[in-house]
């Protein structure tokens, strides 16, 4: 009978011992099943890109190596998956108000801080190719292919003016410190000292409309041609003005909206 009771109704000291063997058995304890630690080592993203190579893992693995850890029932992966979920892509999810990070439960700042420093460091990478290796501008849509990227989701409007030398490669490629065209006059004087200091051969201006409209304002338009027309005088012409929208642009050259039409080639 002693057995009995001790099989199907074990003591409470029965049960401390169990637990204490338990922290030395090779079993997983329930609440630590989704650890990724004790996952095999192929499925487990960090080993996986080390030996495989970063372009074979998925936008979640990715996202699962920066969170580094999960939270309590739920592993690193799958609240990268959670977020990607929501997010769709790293476009989307670069541009998102923070209050939208916070429905994930275990995503403190420190995470989120890691998730948009890693976005940044992507879209610098591609602005230090352009500075390593020389652009040649053909059209707008070179210049489009470049600068879309970064200013399609912005939630004000910036203005960025683009140098070039006499084979139309990019010298450099300046923001603007005196805002947007609502500051005609500062922001043409601050360009042209520029273009000097760099010796730009000619340039372009690019700006964005948060609103994702493309077609040009009034203002848009004078700004346009009192540009030009310091572009004359100064001999460093202006080659075209483009606005960013929404997955879209307006080119002031393509449009033949610019006093001349010079082709780039």
């Amino acid at each position: 009978m002693g057995a009995f009771w001790v099989k199907y109704f074990p003591h409470p000291l029965n049960q401390r011992v169990d637990s204490q063997r338990w922290k030395g058995s090779t079993m997983i304890p329930g609440n630590q099943k989704n650890s990724i630690i004790h996952w095999p080592v192929e499925d487990r993203p960090r080993e996986k890109l080390l030996k495989d190579g970063e372009h074979k893992l998925s936008n979640s693995e990715l996202l699962a190596i920066l969170l580094r850890t999960g939270v309590k029932g739920q592993s690193a992966l799958d609240l990268a998956r959670k977020i990607m979920h929501k997010f769709r892509t790293f476009r989307q999810m670069s541009h998102v108000h923070p209050s939208e990070w916070k429905e994930f439960k275990g995503l403190g700042d420190a995470k989120i801080a890691q998730i948009k420093a890693a976005l940044e460091i992507g879209r610098r990478f591609r602005e230090d190719e352009i500075k390593e290796i020389p652009v040649k501008i053909k059209s707008s849509k070179d210049i489009v292919a470049i600068l879309m990227p970064r200013m399609r989701d912005l939630k004000k409007e910036v203005f960025k003016i683009v140098l070039l030398d006499s084979q139309n490669q990019i010298i450099h490629i300046h923001d603007s410190a005196e805002g947007t065209v609502n500051h005609a006059t500062p922001i043409i004087r601050e360009i042209y000292v520029y273009a000097l200091q760099k010796f730009a051969a000619s340039l372009i201006c690019v700006h964005n409309h948060p609103s994702g409209d493309i077609n040009p304002s009034a203002q848009d338009k004078r700004f346009t041609q009192a540009l030009y027309h310091t572009g004359k005088i100064m001999q460093i012409p202006l080659m075209d003005h483009i606005i960013i929208g929404d997955n879209n642009y307006y080119s002031f050259a393509d449009a033949h909206e610019l006093n001349h039409h010079q082709v780039l080639d």
